[in-house]
C-alpha cells in the first residue's frame, strides 16, 4: 500500500511543479490548439450571424410585403393588421380625377423636396398612364421650411394658380426642374399658363393662402407625417419616393379586394 502523502510532501510537490520549466514544444502546442479553437469558432460565429441576418431580413420583408412595400400582396390590409388613416379631403384641396374613383392617393409634398420631384418625374407618369381612370389624386402641402427656404413660397404660388383653376399645370412646372424655385420662376410659370399675372402677383405677394398651407401641414403632423413625400393610398400610408412597382402592387390589391 503506497504511503499517504502528508501535507509537507504535497507542498514540496507543488513547489517542485511551479519551478519546473515549460518546454518550448508545450508552448507551441498550446498556441496551435488556441488557433485551432479560434479557427473553429470563426465559421460558427459567421453562420450564427448569417442566420440572424436572414431572420432580420425575413422579418423586414414580411413587414414590407404586409404594408405593400414590395412583394405581391395576397391578403387584405385589414387581414394583416395594416391601419387605414382617414385623411379628410377639403373643398379647397387640389383634386385630379373622378370623385368616385376606386383609388384615392393623397400626397403630402414639398415643392422643393428632391424626392417629391423624383416621384413626379419617375412614378407619377406611370400611375397616370396605367391607372389614371381609377385614381383620384389629392395634393396637400407639407413645406419643410427648416431645410427648404422656397417650399412655402412655392406652395403659396401654387395655391394662387389654383385660384385661377391651373393648379395641376402649375404643379407640373414647379416639379419639372426647368427653373430654380424663386419669384422669377413663379411669375414666369404664371405667364406661360396664361394666368392673370396681375391677380396672381397680388395673391402671391400678400401670401393669401398661408393659412391654407399651414392647415395642410398641421393636418399632416396630426396624422404622423414627418417626411416628404408621404402618400395615403386609400388610407394606407406609403413614405418616400417609392418605385412604381410598390404603388402598382398596392393598387392592384385594392382593386382586387373591391372586386371580390
Amino acid at each position: 500500500m503506497p504511503p499517504v502523502p502528508t501535507k509537507k510532501r504535497l507542498n514540496k510537490h507543488v513547489q517542485s511543479a511551479r519551478k519546473k520549466p515549460v518546454k518550448k514544444e508545450e508552448v507551441l502546442s498550446f498556441q496551435v490548439k488556441k488557433h485551432q479553437i479560434y479557427a473553429a469558432f470563426i465559421p460558427v460565429a459567421f453562420l450564427v450571424g448569417l442566420a440572424m441576418g436572414y431572420y432580420i431580413y425575413g422579418q423586414a420583408a414580411f413587414i414590407a410585403s404586409s404594408r405593400g412595400l414590395g412583394a405581391q400582396i395576397t391578403a387584405t390590409p385589414e387581414e394583416i393588421g395594416v391601419q387605414r388613416i382617414d385623411i379628410p379631403i377639403e373643398s379647397n384641396d387640389p383634386v385630379l380625377g373622378a370623385e368616385d374613383a376606386p383609388i384615392t392617393i393623397i400626397e403630402f409634398a414639398d415643392f422643393q423636396c428632391p424626392y417629391c420631384e423624383r416621384h413626379f418625374l419617375q412614378t407619377y407618369p406611370q400611375l397616370v398612364e396605367n391607372y389614371g381612370e381609377s385614381i383620384r389624386f389629392v395634393y396637400k402641402d407639407f413645406p419643410l421650411t427648416g431645410i427648404h427656404p422656397q417650399a412655402l413660397p412655392a406652395a403659396l404660388a401654387a395655391q394662387c394658380a389654383l385660384e385661377q383653376g391651373k393648379f395641376w399645370e402649375y404643379h407640373d412646372l414647379l416639379f419639372s426642374g426647368r427653373m430654380d424655385l424663386g419669384e422669377e420662376a413663379y411669375m414666369t410659370y404664371a405667364d406661360e399658363l396664361g394666368l392673370d399675372t396681375t391677380a396672381f402677383t397680388s395673391c402671391y405677394q400678400e401670401a393669401r393662402y398661408n393659412d391654407v398651407v399651414r392647415a395642410d401641414y398641421n393636418l399632416g403632423v396630426e396624422n404622423g407625417v414627418n417626411a416628404t413625400p408621404t402618400f395615403f393610398v386609400n388610407g394606407i400610408r406609403l413614405i418616400g419616393a417609392q418605385p412604381y412597382s410598390v404603388f402598382a402592387d398596392l393598387i392592384e390589391s385594392e382593386l382586387s379586394g373591391q372586386n371580390n
